[in-house]
């Protein structure tokens, strides 16, 4: 590493990071947004999906404040985060062929509405899986992911493929092969990753892109407001109330 604090340098990598997914995947972020805005004009609902520590960006845009009312989460049990034990079985649980049809079978998901799937490497059988079913149920598919694995790490999954593979739309997140962005000399491994700050950011540049372009249309977006301002549950209720038919996570 070259001067500066560690805490410094990741501050450094994280920003050239977000600069260059803003400068980079321009135009896929305002095709991410176009699309969510069409379908939530069409009458479409809108799925967030990701497994482990992606799974903290999907859960970064459902039910937020300043986010979109119709944004839920697939949730995948056992792989949502850290949230069981022992946590590695979160790790094989993406590598399970089939999972993903079962979940998909069971859950609100129909044609006309789009899923956002984030998956750093893209390689494991659930997020291929998920986009593969997803499009053959007739969803569009969005698809949050680092690109650089699939030319350099071989696919989970018995096709070969990668989740970019399956998708309407990809983004980009630019994150290098092993998520970490710092080397010392007296540590033996990389550390310090990046992979959560730079794909909650895209994702939620495409959610205010998705809000732009509705309001642009003469339709108001179906905005959450923080319960923790005068006034806020009581938009939230009337959002609520609104699209109640599109929002699943009250139940």
């Amino acid at each position: 590493m070259s001067d500066g604090t560690p805490a410094d340098l990741f501050f450094d990598a994280a920003i050239g990071l977000l600069q260059r997914v803003r400068d980079e995947e321009d135009e896929a972020i305002a095709a991410a947004g176009a699309l969510l805005a069409d379908t939530v004009a069409d009458g479409g609902r809108l799925f967030a999906f990701g497994a482990g520590h992606s799974s903290l960006a999907a859960q970064d845009v459902v039910y937020r404040a300043g986010g979109l009312a119709l944004m839920n989460l697939l949730a995948v049990p056992g792989v949502v985060g850290v949230d069981v034990t022992p946590a590695t079985l979160g790790s094989a649980l993406e590598r399970v062929d089939g999972l993903a049809g079962a979940v998909l079978d069971t859950s609100p998901v129909r044609a006309g509405d789009t899923l956002v799937i984030i998956s750093l490497s893209g390689r494991n059988a659930l997020p291929v899986e998920m986009a593969l079913g997803a499009r053959a149920r007739g969803l569009k598919v969005i698809g949050v992911t680092s690109v650089a694995y699939a030319a350099e790490t071989t696919s989970r999954h018995s096709s070969g493929t990668f989740l970019k593979d399956h998708c309407d739309i990809v983004l980009d997140s630019k994150i290098a092969v092993g998520d970490a962005e710092l080397t010392l000399d007296t540590i033996p491994a990389p550390f310090a990753p990046a992979s959560t700050v730079v794909t909650t950011a895209l994702l939620q540049a495409v959610m205010a892109t998705t809000a732009a372009a509705l309001a642009d249309r003469g339709i108001e977006p179906p905005l959450l407001r923080s319960g923790n301002v005068d006034g806020g549950h009581e938009w939230n209720g009337r959002v609520m109330a609104q699209y109640g038919d599109r929002i699943f996570y009250r139940r």
